[in-house]
């Protein structure tokens, strides 16, 4: 190179480095501002990675078991949505779980008053109580109505199936009734299975005829959570009770349709089968 070209490398200005580095340099020469930093820069990553993977998908807490948590698992089967199914080991010898009691005292389940079960949004939200978490689900996956008239008529099936579950419990049969003899209780179960549930089972019946377009649909023609809490009432009750709703619910071709149609869904039978 020429003298001259030599001169004009050596006076051009070397290149500047990016601004932040700039900064972050100026900044480490003070260490209360160097900390300030860096503990900007630690909140900025922890914030990133709290808004990814752990919120992808919804994840659904409860014990492991059916339970309150059984009808949302199957509203998720028939929507075909992918969830993180988080369930709580219950120890057989003690009947506690340890994961839950932890999960409480980390505040896990606060929005169901330290009850499962309890539903994580992708965005992060926490829903509790079950019904709640159901009717979420169902809009979710497309099992709700297209209208607010037609998601009251949904609503209002499930409810009537809801008096049912209500009465049951009122009726004071169940092992866990502590002011009744064994032989009261016999006599109660008896007269709700063969009296109390076939009737309310009937009017049932007869009310969806009226909402129902085509067999094996409480409303229009095709799946809607009503479907589903149907199918819950009829086929998602205690092994020993199972037999008797059965019977109780033998002369409701219309809701024996629907429940039958609920369990084969192929989503819904794989998931029953697992």
């Amino acid at each position: 190179l020429s003298s001259q070209g030599r001169r004009d490398r050596r006076s051009r200005p070397s290149p500047r480095p990016p601004y932040s580095i700039t900064v972050l340099s100026a900044a480490m020469k003070s260490p209360a501002t160097t900390l300030l930093l860096l503990s900007l820069l630690s909140a900025t990553y922890a914030f990133a990675a709290s808004s990814a993977s752990p919120t992808s998908k919804l994840q659904l807490k409860y014990f492991d078991i059916r339970g309150a948590a059984e009808t949302c698992r199957v509203i998720l089967a028939l929507g075909q949505e992918d969830y993180d199914d988080a369930r709580y080991i219950i120890d057989p010898a003690t009947f506690q779980s340890p994961e839950f009691v932890e999960a409480k005292e980390n505040g896990d389940l606060k929005m169901n008053l330290n009850r499962a079960p309890v539903l994580l949004t992708p965005d992060g939200q926490t829903i509790g109580q079950s019904k709640a978490i159901e009717r979420y689900l169902a809009r979710r996956c497309g099992l709700m109505g297209r209208t607010p008239e037609d998601d009251a008529i949904i609503d209002c099936i499930a409810e009537h199936c809801r008096d049912v579950k209500d009465a049951a419990r009122q009726k004071g049969f169940s092992k866990f009734t502590k002011n009744k003899t064994d032989e009261e209780k016999a006599r109660d179960r008896s007269e709700w299975f063969e009296k109390d549930m076939p009737e309310m089972l009937r009017k049932i019946d007869e009310a969806i005829q009226e909402t129902s377009a085509s067999a094996g649909y409480s409303f229009g023609n095709t799946p809607t959570y009503a479907d589903v809490v149907i199918w819950a009432l009829l086929r998602d009750c205690f092994a020993a009770d199972l037999e008797d709703t059965t019977k109780a619910a033998e002369k409701c071709s219309s809701l024996n349709a629907i429940a039958d149609q609920i369990a084969s869904n192929p989503g819904v039978s794989k998931w029953l089968k697992e």
